[in-house]
C-alpha cells in the first residue's frame, strides 16, 4: 500500500539547521526530523547542541558544532557536509542599545552573527556545490526592520540587510531552481526574548495579550512555517518575505 500523499513531507531530504542549540533553531531541527528529514544541526554550544540532537527523530542525523562568526570554522563545517536539500539559517544574537550609546564592538558583534555569518556560510555552500538542484534556503529574519522600537536599531539593521541579501540571492540561484525565502517573526518566546524581558523589567506576559491572538509565538510556530518552505509544497515560491505575527502588526510596533 502506497503512503498517503503529503506535499509537506521532508522524507528523503537532508536539511542543515544553524543556531540549532536553542530557540527557533532547535524547534526547526526537531520538527524537520519529525517530518522525515535527515537533519544536520550546528551551533556554538556543543552541550546544548547535544541536547537538541537527542530530541531528533530518525537515525540519519548529524551534529557539527561550529562558531559561524569564524570563517575557518565555516570552511571546516562545509567540508564535512554531504549534499543537502535545504538550509535554515537560524543563528542570531540580539542587542538593546540606544543609538547614541552604541559602540563599534556592538555593531561588529551583531552584524557578524546576524548578517555576515549566514552570507559567508551560504557562499561556501554554493562554491562547494553542497546544495542540490531545487533546494530551499530559508533565512529567519524579523519584523524588526519594519516595526522600529527604541533600542533595537542595530538588530533591526542586521535583519534588514539579511532580507535584502536574500532577495538578490534568490535571483542568482534561480537558474538552479534553488528557492530563497525569509521568515519574519514578531515576538517569539525564545531564550533571547526571556533575557530581554528580565534585563528591561518588562512584563511580556502582559504585553502579549495585546496581540489579536493573545499570545506571542512559540518556536514551533516558526518551525512549521519553515517546514512548508523546505517542502515541495512551496516549489513555486522564492524571493518572499513572510510575516508570522499573531496579528501583532495590526496593533503594535513590535
Amino acid at each position: 500500500m502506497s503512503e498517503p500523499f503529503n506535499p509537506f513531507s521532508l522524507k528523503d531530504k537532508t536539511i542543515l539547521v544553524t543556531g540549532a542549540s536553542s530557540g527557533i533553531g532547535r524547534a526547526v531541527a526537531i520538527v524537520c526530523s519529525k517530518m522525515g528529514a535527515a537533519v544536520i544541526i550546528t551551533g556554538r554550544n556543543a552541550e546544548r547542541l547535544q541536547d537538541t540532537f537527542l530530541q531528533l527523530e530518525g537515525d540519519c542525523n548529524m551534529q557539527l558544532a561550529a562558531d559561524l562568526s569564524d570563517s575557518d570554522q565555516i570552511d571546516t563545517l562545509v567540508a564535512k557536509l554531504p549534499e543537502i536539500n535545504g538550509v535554515v539559517h537560524c543563528a542570531g544574537v540580539g542587542d538593546r542599545s540606544l543609538l547614541k550609546m552604541v559602540k563599534e564592538k556592538d555593531i561588529s558583534k551583531v552584524m557578524r552573527t546576524n548578517f555576515e555569518a549566514p552570507v559567508l556560510l551560504q557562499k561556501a555552500l554554493l562554491k562547494k556545490k553542497k546544495l542540490k538542484q531545487a533546494s530551499s534556503v530559508v533565512f529567519i529574519a524579523s519584523r524588526a526592520p519594519f516595526a522600529p522600537t527604541v533600542g533595537n536599531g542595530i538588530y533591526a539593521a542586521s535583519k534588514g540587510a539579511l532580507i535584502a541579501y536574500a532577495k538578490v540571492l534568490g535571483l542568482e540561484v534561480a537558474n538552479q531552481l534553488i528557492r530563497v525565502n525569509c521568515i519574519c517573526p514578531a515576538m517569539v518566546w525564545t531564550e533571547l526574548v526571556k533575557r530581554d524581558a528580565e534585563m528591561n523589567g518588562v512584563d511580556y506576559h502582559e504585553e502579549e495579550l495585546k496581540y489579536p491572538l493573545k499570545r506571542y509565538g512559540q518556536p514551533e510556530d516558526v518551525a512549521n512555517l519553515a517546514v512548508y518552505l523546505l517542502s515541495d509544497a512551496s516549489s513555486w515560491m522564492t524571493g518572499s518575505c513572510i510575516d508570522i505575527t499573531g496579528g501583532g502588526e495590526f496593533t503594535l510596533k513590535s
